[in-house]
């Protein structure tokens, strides 16, 4: 009797949630049925998953009111640049993609820019303690992870020498990613004179069950005058030191010149969420720069705090222009339907379309949702590649060597919708041929995944890749 009544409890539980996903959060069709799928088959057990990855209803009641503060905030800080003003000197041929990234996200066209690219930790990390080093009014510092290892302590360590000189230091992280700063290493962080938030933190201390809604941005500003981005986090798996694999394969920029107010805004309205608005005058943190170069770059944020995928609108627009070829590379390929009917168009249309992938990846059942994605981009004759020198973490495309989009977010559907990040679109040909260039040279460590190898796949992971397609839209 007390079990019928629990599988009762439990199913009512699993037709409210059923409910809730059809006629209140009214998420896309894939997604709901993926829902309504993993709350038949297993009722309770669905419910509590529902709540951890899915549930979405306190989404908007979130993050009203940081959407307003950062409308309201950006407005002001537009007005005090007159960045509208600035787009002067845009090329003909990118007309149409910056226009399409201002109008959707207000990302300003900026000029004036420099730019130097790191594919490996130690020399960006290198690098950024140089930086950090020669820092003289404010450092600050957002990543999705950063672990208090060696790579961690050091940083920390040059950050209390800054503090030590007048130096203001902001750290922000993300409650999921850097779960493993705890109390005792919080209060140390915060002892040294360090101002540190955690972006969206567990309910519970030590527990986070809010899987979705994470910020996966990667942004460090200096002074005004240095800004990085990119998919490095902070830990020693990203300096080749971890357990799971040998290397670490990444891409990160470092940025001087306009484009480095644009982090910085981004950085001042994420730490204005976490912090409950302690900054009151953020003005001075803002300089009007000298040109370092002339590289056109846009800077795009997007996240679950707005209905519109700003970064994947802007990935499938480059994918859409391309007239010669197209490169990416991405540790996830989780593509929505619009992201893979982009991508099959243009192989179709003869674009050279090239994907590298991970040859390991880093969770089991990324390996059968990639090899569900794979089939139908093998026939339209897109080239995949797995890469096997260690893990492949990096996040960039770059199209017929002109414009090039280098930052935190994954083709996937939890970078596009669930997400917080950012991305620097990059308009320039030498920035465009040096990607190519590293792309080609990545090949040298990479096994082409071949359209026979794909269709002689055995029966076992033709059945996993069945079954996770099922529930592929909420991964």
């Amino acid at each position: 009797m007390e079990a019928s009544v629990l599988l009762m409890i439990a199913y009512a539980i699993n037709i409210t949630s059923a409910l809730s996903l059809i006629f209140i959060e009214r998420k896309e069709p894939n997604t709901t049925w993926a829902w309504l799928l993993i709350l038949l088959i297993l009722p309770g057990i669905g419910f509590i998953l529902y709540l951890l990855f899915g549930q979405n209803l306190s989404r908007q009641k979130i993050f009203k009111e940081k959407k307003g503060s950062d409308e309201r905030k950006s407005r002001e800080l537009r007005e005090k640049f007159k960045e509208e003003e600035r787009n002067g000197n845009i090329s003909e041929e990118f007309i149409e993609l910056i226009k399409m990234n201002y109008n959707n996200s207000k990302a300003v066209y900026t000029t004036g820019n420099s730019i130097e690219t790191f594919i490996s930790g130690e020399y960006k990390f290198e690098r950024l303690i140089k930086d950090i080093r020669a820092a003289k009014n404010f450092i600050h510092i957002e990543y999705y992870i950063f672990r208090l290892d060696s790579l961690g302590k050091k940083i920390i360590d040059e950050l209390k020498k800054k503090v030590d000189e007048g130096v203001e230091v902001r750290l922000l992280v993300d409650g999921m990613g850097s779960k493993s700063l705890r109390g005792k290493q919080i209060k140390y962080i915060r002892s040294l004179g360090i101002k540190f938030h955690v972006f969206f933190p567990g309910i519970l201390p030590y527990l986070n069950i809010r899987l979705n809604f994470r910020n996966h941005r990667k942004i460090v500003v200096i002074d005004g005058k240095v800004g990085y981005v990119g998919g490095f986090n902070v830990g020693d798996e990203y300096v080749n030191k971890g357990d799971q694999f040998d290397f670490w394969r990444d891409t990160h920029v470092r940025i001087q010149g306009e484009a480095v107010n644009e982090l910085n805004k981004r950085f001042i309205l994420d730490w204005d969420y976490a912090s409950e608005g302690e900054l009151k005058d953020y003005s001075k943190y803002f300089i009007n720069e000298k040109e370092y170069g002339d590289i056109g770059i846009q800077i795009i944020s997007s996240g679950p705090d707005h209905k519109e995928e700003y970064i994947k609108h802007a990935y499938m627009k480059i994918i859409n222009n391309a007239k010669k070829n197209v490169y990416i590379q991405t540790p996830y390929l989780v593509p929505d339907e619009p992201m893979k009917e982009a991508i099959k168009i243009a192989a179709l249309s003869g674009i050279d379309v090239r994907i590298m992938v991970p040859g390991k990846p880093d969770h089991f059942f990324m390996e059968w949702i990639l090899s569900a994605n794979m089939g139908e981009l093998l026939e339209c004759g897109v080239k995949i590649y797995r890469y096997q020198k260690g893990f492949i973490h990096s996040k960039t495309i770059v199209a017929d060597g002109k414009v090039s989009s280098i930052g935190t977010a994954n083709l996937d559907i939890r970078s596009f919708q669930l997400n917080f990040e950012i991305n620097a679109i990059i308009f320039d040909e030498i920035v465009a041929k040096e990607q190519e260039r590293i792309f080609e040279k990545d090949i040298e460590n990479c096994n082409l995944v071949t359209l026979e190898e794909y269709q002689n796949r055995g029966r076992i992971i033709r059945i996993k890749e069945a079954l996770i397609s099922l529930i592929a839209p909420i991964l």
